[in-house]
């Protein structure tokens, strides 16, 4: 059924008018709506951003060893992938800014002007139909006050003329008078036939035609407004959709990143991360102090006894000990075992660092080991003492892996060398041909620089596979179960019994002195390359008492008086962590020295 604003409302301009602001104003809230949400929008992808990048993990540091687990890279890419999530809703704020937005306020301002543009034409219209109707009545009553004015002009005519006392000029005079009032009576008669008819005219063309026009235009604008507002809202719900994909994308990526995990594999990953390649711990035989002889060490044992001294070298070479010089060794030795007691009197002939008292008998080492690894402020010992210098003091599977890795860094490096080095020669093989188009000695120095770095790659890398050979042939012996049983073997039989004193350790964990000659010069060459830690810094000084001879590992010996820095206090075990210089360091009974303790030092003692 077709409605007609002109026809149908044609005595509804106040109305009209009304109900078109109000359409603008329809237009212009549901624009702020879309403004808000697209706001909404850019500060959702901004704050779901900003978590994403606080929990990425930082660059070089230790929240990048972690990814190495299949569940941390599996939300590394669930990060990724909520980043990706992000930028959607940055494409969605977007989209509505640019497709709603900007077209509905330029629109609106459209609207406003065509809008102004009808309803002035419409009030023309009804200016001029009342302008004319005004003239009408005003043709009107001059019409009917001239007809008034005649009527009493010839009723004065008819008494003057019945009345036989008036002379005949004045009868005369009235008849002129009346029939002058008649002729402007007919006059105003005309011309109000006139007007009439020109209003009607003019009231018929008004209300329809003109008006009706005009209606008409004012009705497609509005019905042009509600369709913009209709095709405004589609967009609005196709801009989401569109993005729709890619969010579902984003989604199956962190379902695929999820499915990604591995827990058979992280817990492998455990291994060769920490695996340190020693062997376990054999049992500890028994120690009989009835017997009136000195205090034996197991051959399985990892601890001297502090009566032997230090161990006489042997001529089999013995194996290493991979803890030599070792934080760990430190940990695990002199901390656990009892400090002297300090001597009655400073003098120089006392002995302060005798054999300890039957009454402390040592604990099994597996004991020790599984209370220091269970330990959480052992463990947190551990990670601040193994301080790397070089790479001989790290555990053998650790040693292999940080040989591997370095060996395939200079691989690496040497590939794109010698792939500089193959363009170079191409470029200079060109200008060889074409000398228009370079010199080819021009090529040279950098071809010779390029050699020279090749070489110094290859050397390294030769080197450093010399390295992992020895390492990776070191392994298989452990892990070869007879020739550890032959080696034990040969040990046992060139050592030397003697009833009367203890027998040397027959599995020696030190190493002879050339082999010690030998991994001192080799780990020089490491301190380059495998300098992981700066050494704890100091927390006060000390000075000692009495002077103690360091005789187990771990300790260092110092004389009567003598100033050291205290580098870790005593944990409760009687024993104070010291420095000398940059190389010695070890512990001293904290009975033997007094500390002084400098308070805006900051160093092991966060430890505790």
């Amino acid at each position: 059924m077709s409605c007609r604003w002109g026809t149908e409302l044609w005595d509804q301009f106040d109305n009209l008018e009304k109900h078109t602001h109000w359409g603008i104003e329809f237009v212009e809230r549901y624009t702020k709506f879309v403004k808000e949400r697209s706001e909404i929008e850019i500060s959702y992808a901004k704050q779901i951003r900003n978590l994403s990048k606080k929990y990425q993990p930082k660059k070089n540091s230790r929240e990048e060893d972690e990814y190495k687990y299949t569940s941390c890279r599996a939300f590394l890419m669930t990060l990724n992938e909520l980043n990706d999530y992000a930028g959607q809703h940055e494409v969605i704020a977007e989209n509505l800014t640019t497709h709603i937005i900007c077209e509905l306020t330029r629109y609106i301002q459209e609207l406003k002007a065509e809008r102004k543009s009808h309803f002035h034409d419409g009030r023309r219209a009804q200016q001029h139909i009342e302008n004319s109707w005004k003239q009408l009545e005003s043709s009107k009553r001059r019409f009917e006050r001239d007809c008034k004015e005649a009527d009493r002009a010839q009723q004065y005519f008819d008494k003057i003329d019945a009345d036989i006392n008036v002379t005949k000029a004045d009868v005369e005079k009235a008849r002129q008078q009346a029939q002058l009032k008649h002729q402007v009576a007919e006059d105003s008669k005309n011309e109000y036939l006139t007007y009439l008819q020109k209003f009607n005219k003019e009231q018929n063309e008004h209300y329809y035609s003109l008006i009706p026009h005009i209606f008409q235009k004012i009705q497609e604008m509005e019905e042009k407004r509600i369709e913009k507002v209709g095709e405004s809202m589609k967009t609005y719900a196709e801009v989401n959709r569109k993005v729709l994909p890619i969010v579902s994308k984003c989604l199956d990526g962190m379902t695929n990143a999820a499915a990604s995990i591995e827990p058979t594999m992280d817990t492998k990953q455990v291994v060769e991360s920490f695996k340190s390649g020693f062997e376990p711990p054999g049992d500890v035989e028994v120690e009989d102090y009835s017997l009136s002889m000195r205090r034996t060490v197991s051959e399985s044992s990892y601890l001297n006894s502090r009566g032997e001294g230090k161990p006489s070298r042997s001529n089999s070479r013995g194996k290493l000990w991979p803890f030599k010089r070792n934080k760990l060794m430190s940990l695990l030795a002199s901390p656990r075992q009892p400090p002297p007691p300090p001597p009655t009197s400073p003098s120089p002939g006392a002995v302060p660092n005798g054999p300890q008292s039957p009454q402390q008998p040592k604990e099994p080492l597996s004991h020790r080991l599984n209370e220091f690894m269970t330990s959480k402020h052992k463990m947190q010992c551990l990670r601040s003492r193994l301080t790397l210098k070089t790479l001989i003091h790290l555990p053998p599977e650790q040693r292999r892996k940080k040989l591997q890795a370095k060996i395939n860094d200079i691989n690496k490096e040497l590939q794109k060398e010698v792939d500089q080095r193959d363009a170079l020669t191409k470029m200079k093989d060109v200008y060889v041909k074409n000398p228009h188009m370079g010199d080819p000695d021009s090529v040279d120095p950098r071809l010779e620089e390029i050699g020279q770095d090749i070489d110094k790659l290859e050397l390294d890398s030769r080197k450093y596979e010399a390295w992992l050979l020895e390492v990776e042939t070191r392994l298989a012996e452990k892990s070869d179960p007879h020739r550890r049983q032959s080696g034990l073997y040969d040990s046992n039989a060139t050592t030397p019994v003697n009833n009367n004193c203890a027998p040397v350790n027959r599995e020696s964990y030190t190493e002879d002195h050339s082999t010690e000659h030998h991994l001192k010069s080799r780990s020089t060459d490491f301190d380059d390359d495998f300098d992981d830690e700066d050494p704890l810094p100091t927390i006060g000084t000390c000075k000692s008492l009495y002077p103690f001879e360091g005789q187990n590992e771990g300790t260092i010996s110092m004389a009567e008086g003598e100033l050291l820095y205290v580098i870790e206090e005593d944990k409760g075990d009687g024993w104070t962590r010291v420095r000398r210089n940059e190389d010695e360091e070890g512990y001293v009974p904290t009975s033997y020295i007094k500390v002084f303790f400098d308070t805006n030092a900051k160093g092991a003692m966060t430890y505790i």
